[in-house]
C-alpha cells in the first residue's frame, strides 16, 4: 500500500499524481489521507473552547477536499484500489500513523521560491524523520511529478 497526504493544494495534487503512478507500477492499493484539526488560534488567548461548530466545519471542509480528489482519481484510466481516509489530528502525525504498514508515504512540499525553495515544509520534514517507510517528497512542477498535460515538443 502507498499512502498519500492531500490538502487540496497544488503541491498535494502533484503528490497524488506521483502516488497514483507508483501504486499502478507496484500494483498496490492507494490510501488517500486528509487530516484536519481545530487550529490552536481558535481557542484565543485563554483556555476557552473554540466557537461552536468549528470542529464540524473543519471536518466538512476535509471531506470536501477528499471528495474533490476522489473525483479526479476516478477520471484516471487504469485506476488502482483507493482507500479514502479523513482523520482528525496534526497532519504529520496522522500521515505517519496511516503509513505505519505502508510501502511508501508520499507528501507534497510547498516551495517558497528562491533560497527558501530548498527548505522542506514542516509536515514533509516531520514525515521524513518519523515515518517507518520510505517517504517521497514531491515538489510542484518537479519532473518527478507526472502531469496530465502532454510534454512540449
Amino acid at each position: 500500500m502507498i499512502v498519500v497526504g492531500v490538502d487540496g493544494s497544488e503541491c498535494s495534487r502533484s503528490a497524488l499524481r506521483f502516488a497514483l503512478t507508483e501504486a499502478r507500477i507496484r500494483h498496490v492499493k492507494l490510501r488517500i489521507v486528509v487530516a484536519w484539526h481545530v487550529p490552536l488560534a481558535a481557542y484565543g488567548a485563554g483556555w476557552a473552547p473554540p466557537p461552536p461548530g468549528l470542529a464540524e466545519d473543519s471536518e466538512t471542509v476535509a471531506k470536501k477536499v477528499l471528495e474533490d480528489v476522489l473525483g479526479v482519481v476516478r477520471e484516471e484510466p487504469d485506476s488502482v484500489e483507493i482507500e479514502p481516509v479523513v482523520r482528525e489530528g496534526q497532519s504529520a502525525n496522522v500521515l505517519v500513523e496511516e503509513a505505519a504498514q505502508a510501502e511508501m508515504l508520499v507528501v507534497g512540499s510547498r516551495g517558497r521560491g528562491g533560497f527558501r525553495e530548498l527548505m522542506l515544509g514542516s509536515v514533509s520534514q516531520q514525515c521524513a524523520h518519523h515515518a517507518r517507510c520510505p517517504v517521497a517528497i514531491v515538489r510542484t512542477g518537479c519532473e518527478c511529478a507526472p502531469s496530465a498535460e502532454p510534454a512540449p515538443e
